[in-house]
């Protein structure tokens, strides 16, 4: 009959590195076909996958193998014939545990196969050894009971099949011997990957703490970032505050400077107006001219004076007015260039505080 399926499904094949026994190496680009084949003739099972025209997985099972699940849709098992360890990754969670169920049905019937074959071997051996402590017995009694002719004629036959059945039952046991060391060799080398399994587990285990510690670190620097960013905003809101406060004295200025735009104008109306002070003066030398002439005259104008009085009256009157006048508008004059220098100093501080 050969060799028949059994059980196929898809998935994705990896092989651990040779080199690093840490990391998988892909075995196929994509999804392949994997399936349990029976090989009724050797009464054995293997697992072979094919990628194209490359055989990518051809693993026999015994009893000694164990399939693991590492995730929800990964398993791996060691194969020490092939010296080294296969992984699958499964589509879906239940393909992996069909999968994993079929390998443990398989691995239960290698086992029993295993057995039988065991307690077979022994019985031959049983059995031949028998047959060799019978031989003697048999040739005496033939000896007894009649000559040496007879003897041939009658033991010859029975001899030649005991003599085969003892060489078939001698190879079979020399054949088991064989196998149980063949075992004994896989299992010290399943023994050796499980080691180098469980190592890899323990560094696995132990890069899960180095990445957990360095998860833990970038938890805590992403919320030492996060106070940085909030103080960050925080000062973002006072510089804005003081933009809003630079505005208003922005305005502020633009109001004083406003203001002493009114002030400047009405100091140079003030300065036209002083520019008439002048030509008050002169006139009142002018009448003061006068007024000398008239008292030098004031002798020879006697006769006058009475009614030049009145005029000069009314030119001392103005005189006196046009002075008290040119006085208060001195004064307003100093008044409003002190205000207009206090206002400048206060100008000149407000500008610096800006």
């Amino acid at each position: 009959m050969g060799e028949q399926p059994i059980y196929t499904t898809r998935a994705h094949v990896f092989q651990i590195d040779p080199t690093t026994k840490k990391n998988w190496v892909p075995a196929s680009k994509q999804a392949v076909t994997v399936s349990y084949f029976y090989d009724s003739t050797r009464n054995s099972y293997r697992i072979i996958s094919v990628d194209g025209s490359k055989v990518i997985i051809n693993s026999t099972i015994t009893p000694n193998m164990t399939f693991t699940k590492t995730s929800q849709k990964f398993g791996q098992w060691a194969d020490s014939r092939a010296n080294t360890v296969f992984g699958l990754g499964f589509a879906s969670e239940q393909q992996l545990t069909k999968f994993a169920e079929k390998f443990q049905e398989i691995k239960d019937a290698a086992k029993l196969a295993r057995d039988k074959s065991q307690e077979k071997a022994e019985t031959l051996s049983n059995h031949s050894q028998e047959s060799g402590r019978e031989t003697p017995s048999s040739n005496q009694a033939s000896s007894i009971n009649g000559t040496d002719d007879e003897k041939i004629s009658h033991v010859s036959p029975e001899a030649d099949t005991l003599k085969t059945e003892n060489e078939r039952l001698k190879s079979e046991v020399e054949q088991s011997n064989t196998n149980a060391k063949k075992w004994e060799t896989e299992l010290q080398t399943l023994r050796d990957n499980n080691a180098r399994l469980v190592d890899a587990l323990q560094e696995s285990s132990a890069n899960v703490e180095s990445w957990k510690k360095q998860l833990s670190a970038c938890k805590e620097e992403g919320d030492a970032l996060r106070q940085k960013i909030a103080e960050l905003e925080a000062q973002v809101n006072e510089a804005n505050q003081e933009k809003q406060k630079n505005s208003q004295l922005t305005i502020r200025v633009q109001e004083l400077e406003a203001e002493l735009h009114e002030k400047e104008q009405e100091l140079e109306n003030l300065r036209k107006q002083a520019e008439i002070i002048p030509q008050l003066m002169g006139e009142c030398e002018t009448i003061t001219a006068k007024l000398q002439a008239a008292e030098t005259k004031n002798k020879e104008l006697e006769g006058r004076i009475e009614g030049l009085q009145t005029d000069i009256d009314d030119g001392l009157q103005k005189q006196g007015n046009v002075k008290g006048e040119l006085k208060k508008f001195m004064d307003i004059l100093d008044g409003k260039i002190d205000e207009l220098h206090e206002f400048r100093q206060g100008l000149s501080k407000l500008g610096a505080d800006n």
